[in-house]
């Protein structure tokens, strides 16, 4: 055997002693993912750990040709609107019972069902202390400090990625932003939004995915900053199979269930033009977008074969939140794409919520009728159809 054939040969051992590993290494929807940073070293201590990988062939080697990846024909992503379990501050009564343990049981099942979870995270992860903002009356001011233990809800009912930009993010300051950041990271739930996590990158089931969020508050990354969101989108579509964003954006309440396609102001704070906002995202990369802020459901659309949600309600916010009527509506959409994130199809799980919080399934299917009805008069151009069960189809030209 010549040199040239035994340098082939042992090239294509190689690649298919690490493929089957990797494969063997797969697990379900909630494995051991790394962040962008270390993945390299990680993934080699893994490899080496398992096989002896011949010399020819070499750990970058193999991760630039995506070796470790397997990409799958459809790919499934939720995502839910603001979650506030429960707040110490200022009484511990607003805190629900069993350490808010029941909060989520009725649609656990729905939100384990896939590939990836995510959900706004309004307020902060903090037990006591921190710097709460400036408030003359604590009692009809609204800020959000939650006990550590309410994590591990949102673990077990299967979250995997949070969004930290929103409004709340900076209820007590700096002290309250690191702690949320460390018990997420403790219980590897991935986020991003702040100044100092402007983004994440995780594995799962073989899928390399990107996620970006962005507010109109300090200490967040801006949506009025649309160079740089664009500049954070393209990284990650440069480097994921999947890239998925949020942004909190839009005025609040009931008033403000429309799209109107400009910047919208509310309480004297520019929140954005959001339309604009996630189209250019879209135009930069981004493949899923799930829009949050205004506390009620807005529209969704399809643009360039993506899906976008402009805003998916409260979902699980308990005690200090408005929910009479559409506030206590909101939607969880599953959003199914084809590997490279273009758009499939959608399923609407309608719930709700009646004081003091809580989402439980709504036979009545109001956020249905609500995003039928919105959907049809904000974006009567796109072909979308939603049918009265609650799925999502785009019938495209």
């Amino acid at each position: 055997m010549n040199f040239c054939r035994l340098f082939h040969v042992r090239h294509i051992v190689g690649f298919v002693l690490l493929v089957l590993v990797m494969g063997a290494c797969k697990v379900s929807k909630k494995p051991t993912t790394t962040q962008e940073d270390g993945f390299k070293d990680s993934l080699a201590v893994q490899i080496d750990t398992l096989v002896k990988i011949p010399p020819v062939v070499t750990i970058q080697d193999s991760v630039e040709l995506n070796v470790y990846r397997v990409l799958k024909d459809t790919v499934s992503i939720i995502g839910v609107g603001d979650i506030m379990m429960g707040t110490n501050f200022p009484e511990t009564y607003y805190l629900p019972p069993n350490q808010g343990k029941d909060l989520l049981a009725e649609v656990d099942s729905v939100l384990q069902s896939a590939d990836v979870t995510f959900g706004n995270l309004e307020g902060v992860i903090l037990n006591e202390g921190g710097d709460p903002k400036y408030c003359r009356n604590p009692k009809v001011c609204y800020i959000f400090r939650s006990p550590e233990y309410m994590v591990q809800n949102l673990k077990d009912a299967g979250f995997d990625v949070m969004s930290t930009a929103n409004n709340h993010a900076g209820d007590f300051g700096n002290p309250g932003r690191k702690n949320t950041m460390r018990v997420l990271d403790s219980l590897e739930i991935h986020h991003a939004g702040l100044e100092s996590k402007p983004y994440a990158t995780f594995m799962m089931d073989g899928m390399k995915y990107g996620f970006a969020a962005f507010a109109p508050n300090t200490g967040t990354m801006s949506i009025n900053d649309l160079g740089k969101a664009k500049e954070i989108i393209t990284h990650l579509d440069s480097i994921s199979d999947i890239v998925i964003a949020s942004f909190h954006g839009g005025a609040e309440g009931s008033k403000y269930q429309h799209v109107n396609r400009k910047t919208e102001y509310f309480y004297g704070e520019n929140r954005g033009n959001v339309y604009q906002f996630a189209h250019e995202l879209i135009n930069s990369g981004a493949d899923v977008i799930f829009g949050h802020g205004p506390h009620v459901t807005r529209a969704v659309e399809v643009y360039k074969g993506r899906f976008i949600s402009y805003s998916l309600g409260n979902f699980c916010t308990y005690a200090r939140f408005n929910l009479r009527g559409d506030n206590g509506l909101a939607p969880i959409i599953k959003v199914f794409t084809k590997s490279n994130g273009e758009f499939i199809k959608a399923e609407v799980t309608p719930i709700i919520q009646r004081a003091p919080g809580g989402p439980k399934i709504d036979s009545n299917k109001g956020v249905i009728k609500r995003l039928q009805d919105l959907t049809s008069k904000d974006f009567p151009e796109v072909k979308i159809k939603i049918d009265d069960s609650g799925i999502i189809t785009y019938i495209q030209d």
